[in-house]
């Protein structure tokens, strides 16, 4: 069973994808509210996979991508953005990030992706 950590300042995105998660038979370790958040608890949970918001407050996914990357550079990021941030979501993927989902959320694209990230 993947254990994920669910990043997004939104509580509505958060709960939306722990439900999509959960009902597919993966653990939620935990969530966090911004990138600084998201890098102190990659680091105590030691996730499969992480979902990433791109705008949060604090710091921004991109940012937050990179930090976790330099220390893990093993980690497995998907990048969560909302329709027209295409060149955010490049960005991201250069930073290091493995995949991205668009809001709001296809249950069956984030398994497929989680998935497919997990296999790489």
């Amino acid at each position: 069973m993947a254990r994920v950590l669910i990043v997004d300042d939104a509580a509505f995105m958060r709960m939306m994808l722990k439900d999509i998660l959960n009902k597919n038979g993966l653990e939620v370790v935990g969530e966090a509210v911004n990138g600084v958040e998201a890098i102190e608890k990659y680091q105590e949970l030691q996730p499969d996979v992480v979902t990433m918001d791109i705008t949060m407050p604090e710091m921004d996914g991109i940012t937050s991508v990179k930090q976790i990357r330099a220390l893990h550079p093993q980690a497995k990021i998907i990048m969560c953005s909302a329709m027209g941030q295409q060149p955010m979501v490049l960005e991201a993927i250069q930073a290091g990030a493995k995949d991205f989902i668009v809001k709001p959320f296809q249950a069956d694209r984030v398994i497929d992706s989680i998935n497919k990230v997990i296999a790489s």
